[in-house]
């Protein structure tokens, strides 16, 4: 029996990569019932008849919703006997956010205070908030908006008592091969014999598979406690290591890789722990966690009296961590079903 029998999972966002891969990994274990709970009508009737078709003794176990996290009364309408949330509805384009800003701020700020009192008022048992590396020192209007959303889940944990409604966060950089990531750009760009397009080639980037985001998203369900915030000690690759592997997995050509410029709202490099953060981080092995700060308002006993100890941990970034070769990047690529599947359609041995 795992923790997880014959309960109820909701999961915002659930059409997409995420929500795909946690199908993938739960339908087939005791789990009772899975809702997919997104505003996209389209892809939810995909998604149904694509596991109808693949996994028939066990589709009935998933159930579709139509709603929007800017909504709570149509997260209030999914919410009835959930006993567990992974929170993965959000904006998470860097570009049309810069534009739109006010639109990730309603789906990934608003929208996030909606789950969580949504949860809270019905009693689900835990609810983990999947974030991103862009939500530490931010930059633009998507890595903001994630913050704010940090933000509102440490709030919201102090307000309901763990025993209760467990609330805790995530935090993790690119995943490789996700809806609307570069990797699936750049096989279609080497099918239509047109150049690998890339921003700034020294730019590095942390890289995960789904299945590790899935794996971390388990670890806060399972370690977690209320209010932290928990990151994956992931590696990291320059951009044109990536589009080198890619090259060479795809049989694209290595010079032809055309440097376009960095777009609205780009870093150079991401953090997925602050040195800010490192001040009272904790080591989990794979894993940091960032615990909730407990104190309360009453900030005037800290005019006489402190904390001088700090944590030896420094800023946890794209660039100091573990560098992966073009080799090594091309195995983690072939790991991928996804990469598979590809390789089978262009009848590349591999």
């Amino acid at each position: 029996m795992s923790l997880f029998a014959n309960k109820t999972l909701l999961i915002t966002g659930g059409t997409g990569s995420f929500g795909n891969a946690v199908l993938n990994r739960f339908l087939h274990t005791d789990i009772g019932e899975i809702r997919i709970f997104s505003r996209d009508e389209k892809k939810q009737d995909d998604m149904r008849h694509e596991f109808q078709a693949k996994m028939p003794e066990v589709a009935d176990k998933i159930k579709f919703y139509i709603g929007d996290v800017r909504d709570i009364n149509s997260l209030d309408n999914a919410m009835y006997g959930v006993d567990y949330i992974f929170h993965a509805a959000a904006l998470k384009q860097v570009p049309s956010c810069e534009f739109f800003p006010m639109e990730a701020v309603r789906t990934n700020v608003i929208g996030t205070e909606n789950v969580l009192t949504s949860a809270i008022s019905h009693g689900v048992r835990s609810v983990v908030c999947l974030s991103t590396d862009k939500a530490a020192y931010p930059v633009n209007a998507m890595g903001t908006s994630k913050a704010m959303m940090e933000k509102v889940v440490v709030a919201k944990s102090r307000t309901v008592s763990p025993e209760k409604t467990k609330i805790c966060c995530t935090r993790y950089g690119n995943v490789m091969c996700s809806r609307g990531s570069v990797v699936p750009l750049w096989i279609d760009q080497i099918k239509n014999g047109m150049p690998i397009t890339v921003t700034d080639p020294e730019m590095t980037r942390f890289i995960m598979s789904l299945e590790e985001a899935v794996d971390l998203v388990l670890f806060a369900f399972e370690q977690g406690s209320t209010g932290d915030i928990l990151v994956r000690k992931s590696p990291a690759c320059t951009i044109k290591t990536l589009a080198t592997a890619v090259c060479e997995i795809f049989s694209g050509d290595t010079e032809n890789i055309k440097t376009i410029g960095i777009r609205h709202g780009e870093k150079v490099y991401e953090t997925l722990l602050t040195n800010e953060e490192c001040a009272n981080a904790l080591d989990m092995g794979d894993f940091y966690c960032v615990p909730c700060d407990k104190r309360d308002l009453n900030y005037d006993k800290y005019y006489d009296s402190g904390d001088v100890t700090r944590n030896p941990l420094q800023e946890f970034n794209s660039n100091n961590t573990e560098l992966l070769t073009v080799s090594q990047v091309k195995e983690k690529l072939l790991s991928l079903q996804y990469i598979r599947d590809e390789l089978y359609k262009m009848n590349i041995d591999f």
